[in-house]
Parts: structure tokens; sequence; C-alpha cells
């Protein structure tokens, strides 16, 4: 029977973290990749494809986007074009610094398992706005939106999420409880850390590295 398989973007540059590799940040002793490959899992989602660089040794399938930095929906194509994605009747698009991955992942199942035939995406709201790396989506409604992208587009490189699934039959669920909070400035890492009850600054590993952080070379 056809499954859950799980995307997760990994390749951001974090300028409002002054260039720090996200899912690389520590939360509860463990990396923020880590999290959300532990909970995908334990709820049972393969395949995982990890797009951006090779950051961990965690046991993912790991695509590049063309070109490096070339924003989501380039990594969304790199993904599907991996063939990895082959099979999977559902796909979890995910951020890679989210903080409640394990709530996340364990709502968006529930809500798939129910939904109606022609519900294309169930996508979380946090107050008003859509949460588009933090939904589940049909695999071939995926892959019909890319192609009509690139029928319109000469490029996906830049092309927001909102651009490309908005078209979509979504199935707008309310994130009541955070489950799509992440980290984008230093005051969310803090938030996150307090409540993990951890105390500190941006932290990374390996530790023993004063920054961490992987520039444009190192990213291509």
């Amino acid at each position: 029977m056809a499954g859950t398989a799980a995307v997760v973007l990994v390749g951001g540059r974090a300028r409002r973290l002054g260039g720090t590799v996200k899912p690389l940040l520590t939360l509860g002793g463990e990396t923020l990749l880590a999290r959300i490959v532990g909970a995908l899992t334990v709820a049972r989602v393969v395949p995982i494809v990890a797009v951006g660089p090779r950051l961990d040794d965690a046991d993912v399938i790991r695509v590049r986007e063309e070109p490096p930095f070339g924003g989501p929906v380039a990594a969304v194509a790199a993904a599907v074009g991996s063939g990895a994605l082959d099979g999977s009747a559902w796909v979890l698009l995910l951020a890679g610094d989210l903080v409640h991955p394990d709530r996340l992942v364990a709502r968006l199942q529930e809500e798939t398992a129910s939904v109606a035939d022609e519900v294309q995406a169930v996508v979380p709201r946090a107050g008003t706005q859509a949460q588009w790396l933090s939904g589940a989506y049909r695999t071939s409604a995926l892959v019909r939106a890319l192609a009509r992208a690139r029928v319109d587009r000469d490029t996906l490189d830049g092309m927001s999420c909102r651009a490309l699934l908005e078209g979509l039959a979504v199935r707008w669920i309310v994130d009541e409880d955070g489950s799509t909070d992440d980290i984008d400035t230093p005051e969310d890492l803090e938030r996150a850390r307090s409540a993990h009850q951890e105390a500190g600054g941006m932290r990374a590993i390996p530790e023993s590295r004063t920054e961490n952080r992987i520039d444009s070379e190192e990213r291509a």
C-alpha cells in the first residue's frame, strides 16, 4: 500500500541567524535535523529525502537543489526528480528548523488518514499565516504543480511555495499548539530552549567549531 514520504529542506541561508546552519542548532540535546528525522522514523515515514548540503550521517536520501540556494520550490523539484518519492501517496514537506516535529508529523498523519479524495493538501495555519513548509501533499498533486510551474516560468529558482501550491485543493487546519513553530531568529531559539529548559545562546554541533556556517563554496 502506498505510504507517506517526507522531504526536509536543509539548504537555506539563515540570514537572520548570521548564516548559522539552522538544522544543526541543538535543542534538548539533539540537533533540529536529528529531531525531525527521529520524529519521522518513529512515525514510520519513509523515505526521508533531505534537500541541501550533507550535514550529518542521518539515514536519509540526500539530493541537492539546482541551483544551490534556489529556494524551496527548487528543492521540492530536486526531491521529486530524484525518483525517491515514486510510489508514495503523500509527501510531508518540512522545513529543517522545526521546533516540534513530533507534534506536527503526528497531526499531519492523523489528518491525511481521513481526508476526502478531492483534498490535495493538508496545510496548517498559524494565525493568518499558511505554513506551506509544515504541510502534507498528495504526491500526484505535487508533481502536477511542478509541471505547471515549469510551463509558466523560465526557472523555479526563487519561486515561493505559495506560488507553487496555492492552487491546490487544501484542507486548512489550525495550529493550536505551536506545532509549526520554527527558528528564524536568535529570539526564536532562546524561546525554544527556554521551553526545553536549556540555557545559553546559539549553539550547534560539532561543538569544536566556534561558528557553524557553511559558505557558498562548501554548499555547492
